[in-house]
């Protein structure tokens, strides 16, 4: 196993270790950043998930400048981080931070495409992450980020930060979808 893929596969590692840390009610206190109060448990939580997301970026760049893309990089990459994203959105619907319609249509979109994917493999085609699924997974780490860290209040509006970014996340993860869908839909016709 290369560098990358083992870089991924320490993106898998690290969900168990995200989950217990934000699930299980440990005391570890809280800080106190103006009017938000930040419990040390999730920032540990939140600091777990950015490093775990960070190491998407990393694999990807070692499996490019090395010439080390393998096809169980291209399997293994886009898994771990629909297993991270859907971790931490389970997380965030328990712990009431976010609605599970949320939860539901990001998962909902990322089983549809990995479908679609599967579909196009058996034909011989390979679909590689466009812009649009890249600035999805990013806008999705910012939003699920920004809720770890406790729903910072925008002064000049009557939603949060998190609030906000989850919704950006939600339009590209709906948008990216539909791309995914409308670019590929020969594979539909060719299907037995």
């Amino acid at each position: 196993m290369n560098l990358p893929n083992k870089i991924t596969v320490s993106r898998i590692a690290l969900i168990p270790v995200f989950l217990l840390v934000m699930l299980v009610p440990f005391d570890w206190g809280a800080y106190t950043i103006g009017a938000v109060v930040l419990p040390i448990q999730h920032f540990v939580g939140a600091l777990i998930f950015i490093i775990a997301s960070a190491t998407d970026w990393v694999d990807g760049y070692y499996a490019r400048k090395y010439n080390l893309v393998t096809n169980l990089g291209k399997f293994l990459d886009p898994l771990a981080d629909k297993l991270l994203v859907s971790a931490a959105l389970v997380a965030l619907v328990d712990l009431h931070y976010i609605y599970a319609w949320i939860a539901i249509l990001i998962i909902t979109r990322e089983f549809a495409v990995t479908g679609l994917r599967l579909l196009l493999a058996e034909t011989g085609e390979v679909a590689a992450a466009k812009m649009l699924g890249k600035i999805k997974m990013w806008t999705q780490v910012v939003a699920i980020s920004a809720y770890l860290l406790h729903n910072v209040p925008l002064q000049w509006l009557p939603f949060s930060l998190a609030d906000v970014s989850m919704a950006v996340a939600v339009v590209f993860t709906v948008l990216s979808g539909w791309d995914y869908f409308v670019k590929n839909k020969a594979v539909f016709a060719n299907s037995k």
